[in-house]
């Protein structure tokens, strides 16, 4: 059964969303959404740092992975952004070499959006299972660097920030047991993440639906229901569609970990374990609970994973 042994997180400093209302474009209409409806305030940004810098700095805060280098067999590179880097220069191999990651094996997956985060997990652990090597790992490197202006917002949903996580898995262990996974791809058959203004109403219109199939298809796995939830930690892309969310699935909004929307920005497939350490480093959570992270991409992608503490 997989297993997320260790979660480490890298949250550059903050600029606040009026700061970005010039490099942005934004008018005086969007920058009241973006905060006082959608609740957004603060967005990490790190101009001076590359994307390897950021996703070594996270790992390099994994105290789990230190002096067990040779167990990873696996680093997975959870990608929001197809491309972030031009070729042949490889900020994944960069960081596998800065971290002396010499045995394993090194891939990219993309193409969820911000899903992808969990869908690398549920990957790493179906690999590490396959293998039948008790004592090997995956590391999950997730979040993006926001290189262009099409990647630090979307247009009245939400703004892109650039904290990044280092997500240790295992294939067994009792610390942080996945009892469900449940992923659904909504967009077009030929894979073109259409975002003119029909593509975005389609997306609004089905996205509570489809969220709540992957929410019950999750639970379901695990033999479970929503009233079993004791904490739920989502993607950070704004508060209203999280309070529209708990009215469908009947879930107190008070399970809901919103704190970090307001203070990081929607850090794209890393907000999960952004949120599942805040949370543990608030108490939030205790041995035996249960808790549910969710994401939502671009390209209409949705996933949730249901773990036991």
């Amino acid at each position: 059964m997989t297993s997320i042994e260790a979660v480490s997180s890298y949250l550059p400093p903050t600029v606040s969303v009026e700061q970005l209302r010039e490099p942005l474009g934004l008018t005086d209409q969007q920058v009241r959404r973006f905060t006082r409806l959608y609740g957004l305030d603060r967005i990490c940004q790190a101009p001076d740092q590359s994307e390897a810098e950021l996703l070594a700095t996270a790992a390099g805060k994994l105290d789990a992975l230190a002096g067990q280098e040779d167990r990873i067999r696996y680093v997975v590179r959870a990608k929001g952004l197809r491309t972030t880097a031009p070729y042949p220069v490889s900020p994944l191999r960069t960081v596998c070499e800065s971290l002396g990651l010499r045995r394993a094996k090194v891939f990219s997956v993309a193409d969820h959006g911000c899903a992808t985060g969990l869908l690398a997990v549920d990957a790493a652990g179906t690999l590490l299972a396959a293998d039948g090597d008790p004592d090997a790992l995956a590391l999950v490197l997730a979040g993006d660097k926001t290189l262009t202006p099409f990647s630090q917002w979307v247009e009245d949903v939400s703004i892109m920030g650039e904290g990044v996580t280092a997500v240790l898995v295992g294939a067994g262990g009792d610390r942080n047991r996945v009892l469900g996974y449940h992923a659904r791809i909504h967009g077009r058959e030929d894979g073109v993440i259409d975002l003119d203004a029909e593509g975005a109403r389609e997306a609004k219109r089905i996205y509570q639906d489809a969220m709540a199939e992957v929410i019950d298809g999750a639970l379901a796995a695990a033999g479970l229901a929503v009233g079993d939830l004791d904490l739920v930690l989502p993607h950070n892309v704004n508060r209203v569609s999280w309070t529209v969310a708990a009215n469908a699935l009947g879930i107190d909004r008070d399970r809901i970990f919103l704190e970090n929307i307001g203070r990081t920005g929607h850090c794209f497939c890393a907000d999960p374990f952004i949120n599942y350490q805040s949370a543990l480093e608030l108490g939030l959570l205790r041995p035996g609970d249960t808790y549910l992270m969710t994401s939502a991409g671009l390209g209409q992608s949705f996933a949730a994973m249901v773990v036991r503490h």
